[in-house]
């Protein structure tokens, strides 16, 4: 049982953000980049060695599934769609979301990663 309760989720598509209401009435917003680059899939989180994920600056979500009354998927433009973001996790996100970034930060400078997006190239072969 969930101790914390999503009453609404809205997405706003053109600045890439979820803003996420509880039933405390604390309203929150979190980018679709974070949510992203911390989704809780086992393909982020591996077992206990989280994978750093890089190039994620524009990625939008494309739905969000209800699971049940206490989660829900969030399906992302780049295909990802395998995590499951439970009431609590998303709580624990907005209320730590300035110290979990500026981690997510950290580790992408010492790994020489980036947010940016991956260009794309079109090959002709003659």
């Amino acid at each position: 049982m969930s101790s914390h309760t999503v009453t609404s989720l809205k997405l706003k598509r053109k600045s890439r953000l979820l803003e996420i209401t509880f039933e405390d009435g604390k309203t929150h917003q979190l980018s679709c980049e974070f949510l992203r680059v911390n989704s809780p899939s086992a393909e982020v989180q591996g077992h206990g060695n989280p994978k750093l994920v890089t190039h994620k600056k524009n990625v939008n979500i494309n739905a969000i599934e209800p699971v049940g009354n206490y989660a829900v998927k969030l399906v992302f433009d780049d295909g990802h769609d395998s995590g499951l973001f439970s009431w609590d996790l998303l709580y624990n996100y907005c209320e730590h979301q300035q110290e979990l970034w500026t981690q997510y930060l950290a580790r992408l400078r010492a790994e020489k990663g980036s947010r940016e997006p991956l260009i794309s190239m079109n090959i002709s072969y003659n």
